[in-house]
């Protein structure tokens, strides 16, 4: 004799495997890492107790104003990274799931990766003293110049160390600061021709930024649309493609002439 189940009771054994696999899925780790704003730096300052940009060979001029590199902070590489926590971070606004490539390109260890990282970071600094005594004209083997950026990793600080030597050494000639004083945020890769390039959570970088009181950011050009999302419609947004280009621009926001692009 064949026993039927109540509609009920059917429907929920037809559950219990959806349930079980919502479960896992739950505590299954994924490929992602979770990234919030991080700390920024000014780069005519101070990092852990030393000039974060030192220039002997040529005389340097005190600056007032503010050149803030930005990051962003991300679970390691090691971290694991469950279903909770990416659905938390889609409705939380100053965190962002990124995947763990994209945070991580490098396979290997902690360690391994850390060493990319910093590897990236020098080649970010020696492309962008290349760039900054290039636009200037200076000879690259009478000006010295030492970068560093405590525990920072990346190259994403290229555009804002080249700017910090171009205005530490005056680089427009006018005599003024090329942040006219105020306190300006950036980021962007940038290689030895001065080309800026694209990097990675700038939405994030933009709210760390607003945070710590820059009221102009640099951005890629081609990241202007996720700045865009995230910054208060206090912050002007300045899009920049070249070295030059982002010189030119600063000049002109700094004197009140000449046009300045916007985001």
């Amino acid at each position: 004799m064949l026993n039927r189940l109540s509609p009920p009771a059917a429907l929920a054994l037809c559950a219990l495997p959806v349930v079980a696999l919502l479960a896992v899925a739950g505590l299954a780790p994924l490929p992602f890492s979770v990234a919030q704003p991080g700390p920024t730096t000014n780069v005519l300052g101070d990092s852990d107790g030393k000039p974060v940009i030192e220039i002997t060979g040529a005389p340097t001029r005190d600056t007032k104003g503010q050149l803030r590199a930005v990051t962003i902070v991300a679970t390691g590489p090691d971290a694991t990274v469950h279903l909770g926590d990416v659905i938390d971070g889609w409705f939380a606004e100053d965190r962002a799931i990124m995947p763990r490539d994209s945070v991580y390109p490098s396979r290997g260890s902690t360690k391994e990766i850390e060493q990319h990282n910093a590897d990236e970071m020098k080649g970010s600094q020696d492309a962008a003293t290349e760039a900054a005594l290039s636009y200037l004209g200076d000879d690259s083997d009478k000006v010295r110049v030492t970068l560093q950026l405590g525990d920072v990793g990346g190259p994403s600080a290229g555009l804002l160390f080249s700017l910090g030597i171009v205005d530490m050494l005056d680089g427009d000639g006018s005599g003024g600061e090329l942040t006219g004083g105020k306190s300006i945020a950036g980021t962007g890769t940038i290689d030895a021709d001065g080309k800026v390039g694209a990097v990675g959570g700038v939405s994030l970088k933009v709210q760390a930024a607003d945070r710590d009181g820059a009221t102009v950011f640099l951005v890629p050009k081609a990241e202007c649309s996720d700045a865009k999302a995230s910054a208060p419609k206090s912050m002007r947004l300045i899009p920049v493609t070249t070295l030059k280009g982002a010189v030119t621009d600063l000049t002109h926001l700094e004197k009140g002439s000449g046009s300045v692009p916007a985001c």
